[in-house]
């Protein structure tokens, strides 16, 4: 993927990156974003869990995260106002968002019902 920074599986998407890497890459197969902050310890303890789940169901799902202090306009646009958030899109649209971080098993769990 060009211009697109990569940490294993999970994508970095910026403000200027969102719009190709997420949400026109949502109508071929759904993504998961994870909206985070640097400041926020819940969001480095999710960090690997999502490396994981981005390794594992890499033909089914796509992972991205986005900096929420960095990338205030997307931030603002999806009304992120709690981190971490994860969303999942598919065809362009939000289609299930939670908030804090969860045991890999039960994110596992959430996405199966959506995959």
């Amino acid at each position: 993927m060009k211009n697109a920074d990569t940490t294993s599986a999970v994508i970095k998407v910026t403000d200027d990156t969102f719009q190709d890497f997420v949400v026109s890459s949502s109508f071929s197969k759904p993504v998961l974003v994870d909206f985070w902050a640097q400041w926020c310890p819940p969001c480095h303890m999710l960090s690997p869990v999502l490396d994981e789940i981005a390794a594992e169901l890499s033909d089914t799902l796509t992972v991205a995260k986005i900096d929420v202090d960095e990338n205030q306009v997307t931030a603002q646009r999806y009304g992120i106002l709690a981190m971490p958030t994860l969303s999942v899109f598919r065809n362009g649209e939000v289609i299930s968002q939670v908030v804090g971080a969860r045991p890999k098993r039960r994110l596992l769990a959430d996405l199966s019902a959506l995959l």
